[in-house]
């Protein structure tokens, strides 16, 4: 006999806009509390004194939890200039000074070079493994950890508002992007130093602030007003990828993971109708009346299914 699961069979997301001064682990925790999920996890970490959109995936969304990691984030920050921090935010120890503070005009005419494909080092205090161990975890031992400069994907960056000992930024970036080592960097390149004041994460694919909850209002929810108000279906972070409708049956196909073939003209138009038809190693969604099957993937008139939910 299989062993029962401990928990609830809860299924979705939490688009939490998390407050300063909690870990992104400490934010399930409260949250497990509230719902009590057999499973949950994060998309992407936050420092503790970040703000903003941290989805929480529960049960089976977090099988498209990649998806998300994988989306366009959108960060709105404030950098201070003149002084290197070790951690490069502000609750790390000062390690540096300058009296360099950038002119408007010296910003604006560095940004095009952190744009686009750059390449950047994570900072010090980060979750980066290095031969097994988190770089947080040697850097508070003392040791300078060896990390290697990554590429990343900065589409765009734009300077909100100066001030003569900071700046206001607004960025759209891809996976793996540190806010604080753009900071160091920029600071760099005007010949100063830096480190980031504030930190708010504004979206991350389509969750956005305006699709937010604030832990402290989905604290005070019981368990069914959380999941009539703030639980978001498993299909809302999917909203980029095609949507393809089958019939019953195909729907129990996939879900013992048989190949479907879309071989006959009728069968083959459904493909064609989702942009699907001719395309290979494209991703779909497989829906049966509106429900979410399993994520799937074409390859011809052949649909295979890559993802299954269990809903």
């Amino acid at each position: 006999m299989a062993r029962r699961k401990k928990g609830k069979p809860v299924n979705g997301w939490i688009n939490l806009d998390k407050p300063a001064g909690l870990t992104s682990t400490q934010a399930i925790g409260r949250i497990r509390r509230i719902l009590n999920p057999q499973k949950i996890g994060h998309a992407g970490t936050l420092d503790p004194m970040a703000t903003g959109i941290l989805p929480i995936a529960m049960g089976e969304a977090t099988k498209t939890i990649p998806f998300v990691q994988d989306a366009l984030k959108t960060y709105s920050f404030t950098a201070a200039w003149g002084e290197q921090r070790d951690t490069d935010d502000a609750e790390g120890e000062i390690t540096e000074t300058s009296p360099n503070r950038p002119e408007k005009s010296e910003i604006l005419e560095i940004l095009p070079d952190f744009t686009g494909n750059i390449l950047q080092t994570p900072p010090a205090f980060s979750a980066i493994k290095i031969d097994g161990q988190r770089a947080y975890d040697l850097a508070r031992s003392g040791e300078k950890p060896d990390i290697k400069p990554r590429k990343v994907y900065i589409e765009t960056l734009e300077l909100l508002e100066t001030r003569p000992n900071e700046a206001d930024f607004r960025m759209i970036c891809g996976k793996g992007t540190y806010v604080r080592s753009l900071v160091r960097d920029i600071a760099t390149e005007l010949g100063t130093c830096g480190y980031v004041k504030n930190l708010r994460r504004e979206a991350v694919g389509p969750l956005t602030l305006d699709n937010a909850i604030s832990l402290d209002l989905l604290e005070q929810m019981d368990y069914v007003a959380a999941l009539n108000e703030a639980l978001l279906p498993l299909q809302a972070v999917l909203d980029d990828i095609p949507a393809l409708p089958v019939k019953q049956e195909e729907a129990a196909r996939l879900k013992s993971g048989q190949v479907l073939t879309f071989i006959s003209r009728p069968d083959y138009s459904r493909l064609t109708r989702e942009g699907l038809g001719g395309q290979e190693d494209r991703q779909a969604l497989a829906v049966f009346n509106g429900a979410p099957v399993a994520l799937v993937e074409n390859r011809g008139p052949e649909i295979r299914p890559v993802r299954v939910f269990n809903l």
